[in-house]
């Protein structure tokens, strides 16, 4: 149905506004009286073989919602219903803000991906507390936590500090975004030093609570080698526990979209399928220059079940999606899942 009837509708409006209607007609929809247990009739798969422990969380399957779809946490138990294994709300910023003027999101549907320029557009991190305080399911929730447009990056430590004081006792993990390629200057904060010094603080911070929570990192696809080994050096000595691979791309090398549509639509990472190959190289080589030693969660292209083997098997211990889902509908969680479930069950060896 979402292939001949939703997505053809969904298309013919602007991509941001077609978010906007999704978000609208899921909160109507999903909350009716027996529409919930319909939902998941049709969506949820649960699978024994699927459950798995990383950071210290158990997981009832390896799928989860990358950030971005949800921000500000206002359809939580709506995709809770869908079957993922764990839901990233966020970036996050201590104070709202407007994000990039407009148009800022854009399909490319013959590459099926994503151009976004979005900018952390968002509510404010005390805004998606109130709904977080609210919520009902007991999905695993990460908080994707950032720094304001404002905020020069000496001062950035500060804002990723608040954020995460501020969703501590309402979410289960925190992700610190240093690899959006839309708020300014963001990606120097992925230089060896000033990446170690915020990690650092929210790690001190972090340990100064009863029950820490894991704190991982997110990286964009785009880093060197060098810098790619100075990931690994980084994580391994500030201890956090663990990597998301990767943000979204400026790289437009492998988009086949016409040129001159490409230049028009101007700056912005893309997602989607053209990120997919390098999203699992990065996972790969993280995986053997760390030898294993911290859990990778591989995002990037997933359009099905074998892209999310490849991640697993690349070295990935999750995986999350969203362009995916745009393009292919909200049933593709359960067939990741189910697609998941045979490999894991014929395979030796449990990725």
């Amino acid at each position: 149905m979402y292939k001949s009837i939703v997505k053809p509708i969904l298309f013919r409006k602007n991509p941001e506004d077609a978010h906007h209607l999704t978000f609208d007609l899921i909160k109507k929809s999903f909350n009716l009286p027996l529409v919930r247990n319909i939902i998941e009739g049709i969506y949820d798969y649960q699978n024994p073989v699927l459950e798995r422990e990383v950071f210290g969380l158990k997981f009832k399957n390896p799928v989860g919602l990358a950030a971005g779809f949800d921000k500000d946490a206002k359809l939580i138990d709506e995709m809770a219903m869908l079957g993922f294994g764990f839901i990233e709300i966020g970036t996050l910023t201590p104070q709202p803000q407007e994000g990039n003027p407009k148009p800022r999101l854009f399909r490319l549907p013959s590459d099926e991906s994503l151009i976004n320029r979005m900018g952390f557009n968002n509510g404010g991190v005390d805004e998606a507390i109130i709904r977080l305080k609210e919520r009902n399911s007991n999905v695993l929730i990460g908080g994707n936590i950032g720094k304001n447009k404002v905020t020069s990056n000496e001062k950035a430590v500060d804002d990723y500090l608040y954020c995460f004081e501020a969703l501590f006792p309402y979410v289960d993990y925190f992700v610190v975004n240093v690899s959006s390629p839309n708020t300014p200057n963001l990606r120097d904060l992925q230089e060896k030093e000033p990446l170690k010094k915020l990690l650092l603080a929210v790690k001190k911070a972090n340990l100064n609570k009863n029950k820490p929570k894991p704190i991982l990192l997110k990286i964009a696809p785009d880093l060197t080698v060098g810098q790619l080994d100075d990931i690994v050096e980084i994580v391994l000595e500030t201890e956090i526990d663990g990597v998301i691979a990767t943000n979204t791309t400026i790289d437009r090398s492998l988009l086949t979209t016409d040129v001159k549509q490409i230049e028009e639509i101007g700056a912005g990472g893309v997602s989607g399928k053209v990120l997919a190959k390098r999203s699992t190289e990065v996972i790969r080589f993280l995986a053997k220059q760390s030898n294993n030693a911290f859990p990778i969660i591989g995002v990037g292209g997933i359009f099905s079940a074998q892209d999310a083997i490849d991640k697993l098997e690349a070295g990935a211990s999750l995986v999350q999606i969203y362009t995916g889902m745009v393009y292919k509908g909200p049933g593709l969680v359960k067939q990741i899942n189910k697609g998941l479930a045979k490999y894991l069950s014929n395979s030796k060896v449990k990725v």
